[in-house]
This record gives structure tokens, sequence and C-alpha cells, in this order.
């Protein structure tokens, strides 16, 4: 059932980047997702593997990379990222602004460059951005899918799930578009149906530990604490899974106290 009070927290929590950090655009416990491309993964997944301290050094090294070259359209695409996984929206917008200067063609630049605009509150450029880089006749489903999260950011739930769709039947069973389009009925306080297209975005092949972040988000919204301690521990460090939890929590403390979802939890389990 549809629970209006959880829907407007959820779209205040979307509102501060809470929520919305989990959409492609912008993953649940680490505020890591971004649109995933073909180019550039391996520097990208190694920033996902990283927090705090380390993050920073690895940002400020390809800063460096960055100010030797400009115009490296792999380089600036990875900083831009990078900048906005540790909160220098700003910078990352106006780092793909200069990328975009140098490759104004090319559509994955453009995607990153709404994606920047997105993070940067600037919803609107964002989805104009997007849509100039699609063409209806070799549509891409990575643009389809970051359409969709500007989209929900926006409020306008159902086009935004139209786009996850139209991804997905060029790209069927992407994980990440599956997440984002659970992640969307989040958004709209539809907690079962969100909970059954992250569970099978997480059995994908590909699928990655912030799907699963994800996963526990929903699985803890509906008080199901014990199971969302669970997953959102896996395939983590201590360091990880800890920072996991921590936010994890604080999502869940938006709705109702940790302590009365696990009270919740453990009357379930003895009943």
């Amino acid at each position: 059932m549809r629970n209006p009070a959880l829907a407007n927290s959820l779209r205040t929590m979307a509102m501060t980047g809470m929520v919305m950090a989990a959409l492609a655009l912008t993953g649940c416990a680490s505020a890591k997702k971004e649109l995933t491309t073909g180019s550039i993964p391996k520097m990208n997944h190694q920033l996902d593997s990283l927090s705090g301290p380390a993050l920073a050094r690895a940002v400020d090294g390809i800063g460096q990379a960055y100010e030797r070259n400009p115009r490296d359209r792999n380089i600036g695409l990875s900083y831009a990222n990078g900048l906005m996984m540790t909160g220098r929206n700003t910078q990352a917008l106006a780092v793909m602004q200069q990328v975009a200067i140098a490759h104004p063609s090319d559509r994955e630049v453009l995607s990153a460059l709404g994606k920047a605009q997105a993070a940067a509150g600037q919803l609107e450029k964002a989805l104009g951005t997007i849509q100039r880089a699609q063409t209806p006749d070799r549509p891409d489903w990575r643009l389809y899918s970051a359409e969709g999260a500007v989209l929900d950011q926006l409020g306008r739930s159902s086009e935004a799930r139209s786009r996850y769709r139209m991804a997905l039947q060029i790209q069927p069973n992407d994980p990440s578009v599956l997440s984002n389009l659970g992640m969307s009925y989040v958004l709209a306080g539809d907690l079962k149906t969100a909970e059954t297209y992250l569970r099978q975005a997480s059995q994908q092949p590909g699928a990655d530990s912030r799907v699963r972040q994800n996963l526990a988000l929903v699985v803890g919204l509906q008080g199901r604490f014990q199971e969302a301690e669970q997953l959102a521990s896996q395939e983590l460090d201590p360091q990880q899974a800890a920072a996991n939890l921590q936010y994890l929590r604080g999502m869940l403390a938006q709705q109702n106290s940790w302590k009365q979802l696990s009270s919740q939890d453990q009357a379930k389990k003895n009943g």
C-alpha cells in the first residue's frame, strides 16, 4: 500500500540530496552513484571503492592530471565524478562545462554535463542538456536513464519511469536502471514495488554494492531492521560497512527511530 506520509518525507529528503543520491545522477550509503559509462570504468570504479581521506586524495590526484590536460575527456569525466562524490558540485559543473566546450558533440560528455547540472541544482538545464544529447534514430539507454533521474527530481515520476522502461528496452535487466526504477517507487512511497525492482537489480550480473545498499534502504524503511543491516554490510570492508550503516540509520531516522524499527523487527521474529 502506498504511504503518502512516507512519500512526502522521502521527497523532502530527495530535495536535500539524500534519497536521490541513490539515483543514477547522483547510491545509497555512499552517495556515489554515477552515470556508468563505457570508456572510463576503471578510474571511476576505483573511486567507488574509496571513502573519506582516501577518496579525497584520489580526487586530488585526478585534479592534478586535469590541470595538466584539461581537454582530456576521460580525465575530465572522472574528475567531475570524483568532485561530486566529495560534494564539490559547483566545481564539478565548472569542470564539465570546460570538457563540453572541448567535446561539444560527445554524447557521453553531454550526459555527464547534465549529471553535473542536476547535482548543482540546475534541474531544468540538466534535462535540456540530456535531451539534446539523445538522438531518436540511435537512442542511448544511459541517456534515457539519466533523463529519468532528473525527471524524478522534478517530481515527474510517471515520465521518469517511462524513460527507465525505454532504457530497459534497449538494455534489458541493467542493474543501474532497475535500481533507478526501484528508487523512483521509493519516492512515491510504494516500497513493495520498489523492493521488487531492487531485488531484481541486485540479482543481475554486474550489480554492485550500491544497488544492494539501495535495497537495504528499502528493506529498512519497511521495518525489517536485521535484514537491512545484513544487506548493508555485504561485500564491504568494516570501515565502509560502518559508514553505510550510519547512513542507513540516518535515513531511517527521517521516517522513524532506529530503535523502534529494531524492536518491531525483533517482535516479528519472536511472534
